[in-house]
C-alpha cells in the first residue's frame, strides 16, 4: 500500500469478525478509509451498524480481522498489546460519551493521568494540562472533583484530557449522547473550534445534525461503507458548556 503525503489514517480492505458460540458475526467488512492531516470526519449510521466497531480499531483498542492500518506512516494493525498501548497513548485522544472521568481524581490530576504513563517531568505535566484546561475553559475547576461539575463541564474536561498529551487524532464515540440539548451543541462547537486550530477529528454519532459540523461524512451500514458526503461549512452560535 502507498501512503498518501498528507494521509494521518489509511484503512485498506479491513475486516472485523467476532466468534461466539461458532456463530460468525461479520462487523466490518471491505471497509476502505483514508483520513488527512486536519480533517474533521464523522462516522455515521444506525445502531448495530459497526461505528464504535470502526472506531475501537481506529484508537488501536481492537484489531481487525483481516486488512491493513497505517497511522502516522507506520503499520500498526499486527501490532503486540504493549506496542499498541504506547502508540495509543501517545497518538490517540478519546472523547467518551459517559466521559469516564475517576471519581476520586480532582479535575487536574484526571487530564494529567495519562501523561505520567510518558515518563514526563511534573513540570511539563503540569503545563501541558494548564494549557489543555485553558482551551477548554476549565482552569478555574481543577481543583474540583467529577461529581461537583455539571455533565457539560464533565465533558470539557474529558476533551481536556483527550488533548493534554498533543494527539495526532481526537476520536469521539458519541460525545454528545449523555448531554441536553444546549451542552451537546456546545461540545460540536468546541470541537469545531478546535478542529480550526488544526485538530484533527473522527467522530461516530448517529445524529445528522452533529454530522454536519464534519468536513466529511462516512455512512456505514450492516458494516460496510454505502456512501461519503461532503458537508458545507456549519455554522453556529455555540458557546461553552455550562
Amino acid at each position: 500500500m502507498t501512503t498518501k503525503i498528507d494521509s494521518l489514517i489509511q484503512l485498506e480492505n479491513i475486516k472485523k469478525v467476532f466468534f461466539t458460540d461458532e456463530v460468525e458475526t461479520h462487523a466490518l467488512s471491505e471497509i476502505h478509509l483514508d483520513i488527512q492531516k486536519g480533517e474533521y470526519v464523522s462516522i455515521a449510521g444506525p445502531s448495530g451498524c459497526g461505528k464504535s466497531t470502526l472506531l475501537a480499531i481506529l484508537g488501536l483498542l481492537d484489531s481487525p480481522t483481516e486488512g491493513s492500518y497505517t497511522l502516522n506512516g507506520q503499520s500498526v494493525a499486527n501490532l503486540g498489546l504493549a506496542e499498541r498501548a504506547r502508540i495509543r497513548n501517545r497518538e490517540v485522544g478519546f472523547i467518551f460519551q459517559s466521559f469516564n472521568l475517576i471519581g476520586d481524581l480532582t479535575v487536574f490530576e484526571n487530564v494529567e493521568l495519562p501523561l505520567t504513563y510518558r515518563g514526563m517531568s511534573a513540570e511539563e505535566r503540569k503545563k501541558a494540562v494548564q494549557a489543555a484546561l485553558d482551551k477548554v475553559g476549565m482552569s478555574h475547576r481543577m481543583k474540583h472533583y467529577p461529581s461537583q461539575l455539571s455533565g457539560g463541564q464533565q465533558q470539557r474536561v474529558a476533551v481536556a484530557r483527550a488533548l493534554g498529551g498533543k494527539p495526532s487524532i481526537l476520536l469521539a464515540d458519541e460525545p454528545t449522547g449523555n448531554l441536553d440539548s444546549k451542552n451537546g451543541e456546545a461540545v460540536m462547537q468546541l470541537l469545531r473550534d478546535l478542529h480550526r486550530e488544526g485538530a484533527t477529528i473522527c467522530m461516530v454519532t448517529h445524529d445528522p445534525r452533529f454530522a454536519r459540523h464534519a468536513d466529511r461524512t462516512i455512512h456505514l451500514f450492516d458494516g460496510r461503507i454505502v456512501e461519503e458526503s461532503v458537508e458545507a461549512v456549519a455554522t453556529g452560535n455555540g458557546g461553552l458548556l455550562e
